[in-house]
């Protein structure tokens, strides 16, 4: 496995397709990019428990503390922000191969922190032993094995509900959001306000094209410090059509990713960030309306926090189609439950955020230092949450949000929350390759709340199917079935069932109409007891999501967008 510089990954413009007007694509230059540096990487091990970034892959750490949101001056030096500086080291054609292929990333992300590899020797290895164990055990005794398994079962649910209360208890008594006050906007002035970056990946949406122009041209921001990249893929021909015949503002700028694979969001983003003029940066889906002044709240919260050790901003998102039908009223109510009550909760007690996949706000410098995206991972804001963590660094959550399309079709809701958990498998298998990163000392409790934001949430869609069979079996035949069933709970496991069968549930429940009076979502709260069906929709999608990580990992499963409107 090696990176190095793909000389014809750029896509090479012919004179008969010009752009006129304002309308600008980033053509490839006649002489090919030098070689993408592929030395320097993420150093993510512990040294006198701090991390840091090191200059070379093999170095020893140099010192950075580990709250201080301040880069080495090494590594600014050879990674100039702007990239018409020729000191700037452009990922572009960065490739990796991976069994004979060869793969263009735009990154020289190492792949030792990449998705590219599912599963490592020693992963497989554990998972073989885990398995033989279970083969055993039911062999020698079927019963004892359940009831262990029940256990086990029984107690991870069981602290996942209290985790749970725990997080919306600290988001409801202290709220943790950064909040940035209309009187502090009014005092900036625009004259001093840096470049900001906007990165919109598109692939086959150019019926969202006239929205997101509306959309972005609504900012509040001086319009010659937007730079705004039009992430378009190369074989998107309909795209591209459509764009050429669009009068664009000027501050718009389209870049065609070149074909090949990966073919995913983070891949283009990548490949957008080598493009990147503005000293902040922040993605936005091409559905998205964020809210006008958002990217003034966010260079206040960087600015209000510098050196605090937080590189990066989450918006809160939400639905502007929520009554459309029964579907976006759930969908909308567990958005307000995760971006209203529990990132909110997890920035309050300083654990790792899984990131949404847009309106994350980064200086651009510190998202280079990153090294970007893991084009190989489709749930690739996850994960650069969690690299954020092992960093030493933290996001945390501004009180401004993005409003999105909510999901109206089952079937592409389904192809759309396949993914996002195949993305947090992903995230899982590569993170617990080496575990230990997430721990800076002893006192370190990142470890936890990573098992508990993204490993339990994972393992919960499995097992609430086996749990939810096992006390419909046990009421619809307490007769004949009931003995079997109860022999399978210890006396304290038993009791902690019952408990979160009855209470577990109205608080999962309850937790939902909370997260939508927090939107003054009044209309959306009788809905909430239809969450369990929800939930089941959820895990039909996870075992989905399993068959795909095993047969295609790296398969981005396009999310049709525009449904609202078709609805009009």
């Amino acid at each position: 496995m090696n990176v190095r510089l793909h000389v014809n990954s750029q896509r090479q413009l012919s004179e008969n397709e010009p752009f006129t007007d304002n309308k600008r694509i980033k053509k490839s230059q006649s002489t090919p990019h030098p070689p993408c540096n592929t030395s320097r990487h993420i150093y993510l091990g512990k040294a006198d428990n701090k991390k840091f970034m090191s200059g070379m892959v093999d170095d020893k750490p140099k010192n950075n503390p580990k709250h201080l949101a301040v880069l080495p001056d090494k590594v600014i030096a050879e990674r100039k922000k702007d990239p018409s500086d020729p000191a700037f080291k452009s990922m572009i054609g960065c490739s990796i191969k991976h069994k004979g292929k060869e793969f263009i990333t735009h990154t020289d992300l190492h792949h030792k922190h990449s998705a590219i590899k599912t599963l490592h020797v020693r992963q497989k290895l554990v998972i073989l032993f885990i398995l033989a164990l279970l083969v055993g055990g039911f062999i020698l005794s079927w019963n004892k094995t359940i009831v262990v398994l029940i256990t086990l079962l029984t107690t991870l649910y069981f602290i996942d509900l209290f985790f749970n209360l725990f997080l919306t208890i600290r988001t409801l008594k202290n709220p943790s959001e950064i909040r940035i006050s209309k009187k502090d906007i009014a005092r900036l002035n625009d004259k001093y306000l840096p470049v900001y970056t906007i990165f919109c990946p598109l692939y086959k949406e150019r019926q969202m094209l006239p929205q997101f122009t509306e959309a972005i041209s609504k900012l509040d921001w001086p319009k010659d410090k937007l730079d705004v990249q039009l992430l378009l893929e190369e074989d998107d021909k309909q795209t591209i059509a459509e764009v050429k015949k669009m009068q664009l503002p000027p501050y718009f700028n389209v870049i065609i990713t070149p074909d090949g694979e990966p073919k995913t969001k983070p891949k283009a983003c990548n490949y957008g960030l080598n493009h990147a003029k503005g000293k902040y940066d922040v993605i936005y889906d091409a559905e998205d309306k964020p809210e006008l002044d958002q990217l003034k709240k966010a260079f206040l919260a960087f600015n209000r926090l510098e050196n605090k050790g937080i590189i990066c901003m989450q918006a809160k998102l939400s639905f502007y189609n929520p009554q459309q039908n029964i579907l976006t009223r759930l969908f909308t109510m567990e958005y307000s439950l995760w971006f209203d009550l529990i990132l909110p909760g997890l920035q309050s007690v300083g654990a790792p955020i899984p990131l949404g996949g847009t309106s994350n706000h980064f200086r651009t410098e510190h998202l280079r230092y990153l090294h970007g995206w893991d084009p190989f991972n489709v749930t690739e804001d996850c994960d650069l949450g969690m690299r954020i963590a092992k960093a030493g660094f933290r996001t945390a959550i501004i009180d401004s949000t993005t409003m999105e399309e909510a999901n109206s079709n089952l079937g592409n809701w389904i192809r759309q929350r396949s993914r996002w958990i195949k993305g947090y498998m992903q995230t899982y298998l590569v993170h617990m390759r080496r575990p230990g990163e997430f721990i800076s000392d002893l006192k370190d409790p990142n470890i936890i709340y990573f098992q508990l934001t993204i490993g339990g949430k994972i393992l919960s869609l499995f097992i609430n199917p086996f749990l939810w069979t096992l006390t419909v079996l046990y009421f619809s035949f307490r007769d004949s079935l009931g003995p079997l069933i109860e022999s399978f709970y210890l006396t304290p496991i038993y009791y902690m069932a019952v408990f979160s069968l009855v209470f577990g549930n109205f608080f999962y429940i309850y937790y939902y109409m909370i997260g939508s009076a927090k939107r003054e979502q009044w209309s959306l709260i009788k809905y909430a007891f239809l969450v369990p069906f929800y939930w089941l929709l959820i895990s039909v999608a996870a075992w989905k999501a399993l068959v795909q990580l095993i047969l295609k990992p790296h398969y981005w499963e396009k999310t049709v967008h525009g449904l609202h409107l078709e609805s009009r």
